[in-house]
């Protein structure tokens, strides 16, 4: 048995007495040492074989060393190396066994150990040295490993969790989720956010298993990333981007209160509102939007202003006023017809206005005065964005955004049956009120500025006013808003005989207002009450151009204001 595992030795041995004399030696010695037969070899002196290292087996078997069986020599020649160690027995020394290699050999393996020892000392340099934390578990769940990093981030030294089972350093509340213990129960790569109680960071965490030849999950291999400032980053980006939207709606908002170049003033709090509201809604491209406000309050440029601020400006905008168009003519207008669709017809037949509108916006002024027979084709052609013209069979279909705006009140106008219902629903997804003069004062002064220079320009004159005027305009009502300043200025720029206009506005808006009424003694009540009527017909005529607005500015009905003109012998015109 002896002799067996000595030939199962990878190096030569010989073992020789305390006098030198070779008493043994294994199958890789024979070789090494070029003997084929053993029996001759054994019992002789072991000079004979080992010439250079018997000198140091005698030198070694006589030293105290080698009789307490601590001694050991080691010897390097040219082509051999040699390793001489006691060979005790029960105590005592019976000799000594050579051990014999090539020195190419023991190179070989020291480069191999050289070799893996600075693989050994690169991994470790990477793995301590990562910026990311490394955490190595076992597959039984063990903490056998951390490096430095991950020390920083958990607040840990390797000391206190190694040889540690996850789940108890989880308990310990180190941390408050393990994906090392996920890894483990799903055997699959695991990512999670993880909370670090001690230091307050967020670790991004992914654990990977490693399995053996078997298939057997032998470790787990887990990477944290500290993503706190990342976190922060975001938040900061998000917060930053709200800023920067937020600006960008503004600056747009501001482009647009300068949009008209005082065609549109917009110094009040309350239209400054409105045209936010407008410029979101226009970008939005909707349809439905409903501008509701009194007669001469700038329904129509609000339209107009939605229109160029809307991803259609290129397109076309056409508008169609209500209450102008004979009921017999809306449908006509406003869908179309087809040749031979009624006497008197086009040869050609004839386009309608929301064909015309196509890929642009459709402004439906006055809306209120729409014949019942023309809203409920009206709706049907909102619903299906589709028409068909008069006298036709082929629909056609309709790309436009739809605006709307009134004076009256439609709401009540439903209740009496007067609109419908379900078109006012459809025309009022989004509503815009205009405020009346009145309730902007802070316009009015800037308003009136504005038509002074259009009306100078226009009429080669150089008229005037002072802050007196100011006063005079801000502390009248102005009934028909907008309009009736713009007609105010008008008349006060082309016919007014003084440069400066402050008694001609002063006279103008008292007598408006209602000033004293004289009459002549011996006169009747009713023709002093017929002279103040002929007197404010005639005041209203210079302010409006049409009876129908002459009707809203006296709250009164056209019919009336008609009748009431031909009884005082007044023309319908200016």
């Amino acid at each position: 048995m002896i002799q067996q595992v000595m030939n199962c030795v990878s190096y030569a041995i010989v073992v020789v007495d305390t006098n030198c004399i070779v008493t043994n030696m294994n199958n890789v010695a024979m070789d090494f040492l070029k003997r084929h037969d053993r029996a001759a070899v054994i019992g002789i002196d072991s000079k004979f074989i080992l010439p250079i290292a018997t000198p140091f087996i005698k030198q070694g078997l006589a030293s105290e060393d080698f009789k307490n069986g601590t001694g050991r020599i080691v010897k390097k020649g040219a082509e051999l190396f040699f390793e001489i160690t006691p060979l005790i027995v029960a105590g005592v020394l019976k000799g000594a066994v050579i051990s014999l290699q090539k020195p190419s050999r023991f190179e070989e393996l020291a480069v191999e150990l050289s070799s893996f020892q600075e693989m050994a000392i690169t991994l470790q340099a990477i793995f301590d040295s990562s910026s990311d934390g490394i955490w190595v578990t076992s597959g039984d769940g063990i903490v056998t490993n951390i490096n430095k990093a991950s020390e920083n981030l958990n607040g840990v030294k390797a000391g206190k969790v190694l040889g540690k089972r996850i789940d108890v350093i989880v308990k310990q509340g180190f941390v408050d989720v393990s994906v090392s213990k996920e890894v483990l129960e799903k055997k699959r790569q695991v990512s999670m956010l993880q909370n670090i109680t001690k230091t307050g960071r967020q670790l991004l965490c992914t654990g990977t298993p490693v399995f053996d030849k078997k298939g057997t999950l032998s470790m787990v291999v887990v990477n944290e990333r500290d993503v706190t400032e990342l976190l922060d980053l975001r938040e900061h980006l998000k917060t930053a981007r709200e800023i920067t939207e937020k600006a960008r709606k503004e600056i747009t908002s501001l482009n647009m209160l300068e949009l008209g170049k005082g065609a549109f003033i917009a110094e009040s709090k309350s239209i400054r509102r409105l045209l936010g509201s407008a410029l979101k809604l226009s970008q939005l491209e909707v349809s439905g939007i409903l501008l509701l406000g009194e007669s001469g309050t700038g329904k129509s440029l609000m339209a107009k202003l939605l229109h160029q601020q809307s991803p259609r400006a290129s397109g076309p905008f056409l508008a169609i006023n209500c209450a102008a168009v004979p009921e017999q003519l809306f449908e006509a207008e406003l869908f179309g017809y087809e040749k031979g669709a009624f006497t008197g017809a086009r040869e050609t037949g004839k386009a309608g206005l929301m064909a015309l509108a196509d890929g642009g916006t459709f402004f439906l002024d006055e809306v209120g005065e729409m014949p019942p027979s023309v809203q409920a084709k009206l709706l049907k052609c909102i619903d299906e964005k589709e028409f068909t013209p008069l006298g036709g069979s082929t629909p056609k279909k309709i790309n436009c955004v739809i605006i709307a705006a009134t004076n009256k009140d439609l709401e009540e106008q439903v209740t009496k049956k007067q609109f419908r219902k379900d078109l006012f629903y459809r025309l009022n997804v989004f509503t815009l009120t205009m405020p009346p003069l009145r309730e902007r004062v802070e316009d009015i002064f800037a308003l009136a500025t504005a038509f002074l220079k259009k009306y100078n320009e226009r009429y080669g004159k150089f008229k005037t006013f002072s802050p007196k005027s100011l006063r005079t305009l801000q502390n009248y009502s102005f009934p028909g808003n907008i309009r009736e300043l713009d007609s105010l200025i008008k008349k006060g720029v082309a016919v007014a005989e003084e440069q400066l206009l402050d008694n001609y506005l002063e006279q103008s808006l008292n007598g408006a207002e209602g000033g004293e009424v004289s009459f002549e003694r011996g006169a009747s009540l009713q023709e002093a009450l017929d002279k103040v009527e002929r007197d404010i017909l005639i005041e209203a005529k210079k302010t409006c151009g049409t009876t129908r607005e002459m009707a809203e500015y006296l709250n009164t009905s056209q019919p009336s204001v008609v009748r009431k003109l031909k009884k005082h012998g007044l023309n319908h015109s200016k």
